[in-house]
């Protein structure tokens, strides 16, 4: 049995935190004592943790007015994660994110448990400003590994930080995804008998959904029996919905929120579409091929060519490409055969990319470090 510690910034609808909460909960099942930290309160929280995982919510979150509070915070963040570390004494500490990881190899110093961090996205696309990467390639020198999700990620990190141990695991795929709150209906947003192109994630610019919006607009003659639905919330929630309007979609193109039964949408879809400028491994994509879904992705670092088997299971196209990305959609909306024989080949990501095969990978590089 092993004491596992994860220390993240919240447990909110985030990727990483999903990820965080799927090995969480499957490492618990297997018998081992998980405590899940998090800087956020708990009341954050959107997915379900097993009862017998310990949840400490050190409630030191949010944003500094200026530099100096913004250490004095930090100084406190960091004594707090150390008086945990101390209290509950794990076998190995998990930081998921940038600064969860600069957190966790600070507050560890001297005291002897074995530190992982992990990035969850690709880093040159997220600059933190040269004190926090300063503070990065010094903290990741005192980390035992640090856990990158693609081949370009590990070599980012290997060149700007100390990191003495690089180590490339992807995300883990959940199927069929556990429903929670909030429930969203499919029928109650999408009308029978329509077409699905389903987008999911943050509605934040990195996502591009402008952009996948506008290439929908030019779709919407040429395909009369489709609608665009895209899932999530976030802080262009506003502005898209404004866009819609001024484009004259609103029945066509739907932003319903955030779904906690996003399993059933994926069900539901006929094609699912990735315009993001950039991902860390997307589990939106994953999960959607998991569920037989046909796929169009932008090709953009990284993750999706890692995930999509181009012409097999998929389509890639050049990142940011409009042109591109209107005709393969295009391509696919008007062509059910190719559709199935994607979907046949997309749910082999169960396999590839299954809990007990990435789990597998953690516990061997915990076991390593503990030799």
């Amino acid at each position: 049995m092993m004491r596992l510690l994860i220390l993240v910034n919240s447990m909110g609808g985030g990727g990483a935190e999903r990820v965080t909460a799927t090995l969480a909960n499957y490492w618990a099942a297997k018998g081992w004592e998980i405590s899940i930290v998090t800087l956020t309160p708990q009341s954050d929280d959107f997915y379900e943790l097993s009862a017998s995982i310990k949840r400490v919510a050190l409630e030191l979150g949010g944003e500094s007015s200026n530099v100096f509070i913004g250490l004095l915070h930090n100084v406190h963040r960091v004594l707090a994660v150390r008086r945990v570390l101390c209290d509950i004494k794990p076998d190995v500490a998990l930081g998921m994110m940038t600064t969860a990881n600069i957190l966790l190899a600070l507050a560890s110093l001297r005291l002897r448990i074995r530190t992982v961090g992990s990035e969850r996205t690709h880093p040159p696309q997220y600059p933190l400003g040269a004190l926090w990467e300063r503070l990065r390639s010094y903290g990741y020198g005192l980390l035992v590994a640090v856990v990158a999700q693609s081949n370009e990620g590990a070599a980012w990190i290997d060149f700007n930080t100390n990191a003495k141990n690089v180590v490339v695991i992807p995300n883990p795929v959940k199927w069929p995804l556990t429903n929670h709150q909030p429930l969203l209906e499919v029928d109650e947003v999408c009308q029978k008998g329509r077409k699905l192109l389903l987008a999911v994630g943050r509605l934040s610019a990195e996502k591009q959904f402008d952009l996948l919006i506008d290439v929908f607009k030019s779709l919407t003659s040429r395909h009369p029996d489709w609608d665009l639905v895209i899932l999530g919330e976030g802080p262009l929630h506003l502005d898209l919905e404004i866009l819609v309007r001024q484009l004259g979609l609103q029945s066509r193109v739907l932003l319903p929120g955030r779904a906690g039964n996003v399993g059933d949408w994926y069900e539901r879809a006929d094609l699912f579409v990735l315009s993001s400028r950039f991902e860390g491994f997307p589990n939106a994509l994953v999960e959607a091929m998991a569920y037989g879904v046909p796929t169009v992705s932008f090709d953009c670092d990284t993750g999706p060519r890692d995930i999509i088997c181009h012409e097999v299971d998929g389509l890639l196209v050049p990142p940011g490409n409009q042109v591109s990305l209107t005709a393969a959609l295009d391509r696919l909306m008007d062509d059910a055969a190719l559709r199935q024989r994607f979907a046949n080949r997309a749910v082999e990501v169960r396999e590839r990319f299954s809990i007990d095969l990435v789990a597998e990978k953690w516990a061997n590089l915990f076991l390593e470090r503990a030799k």
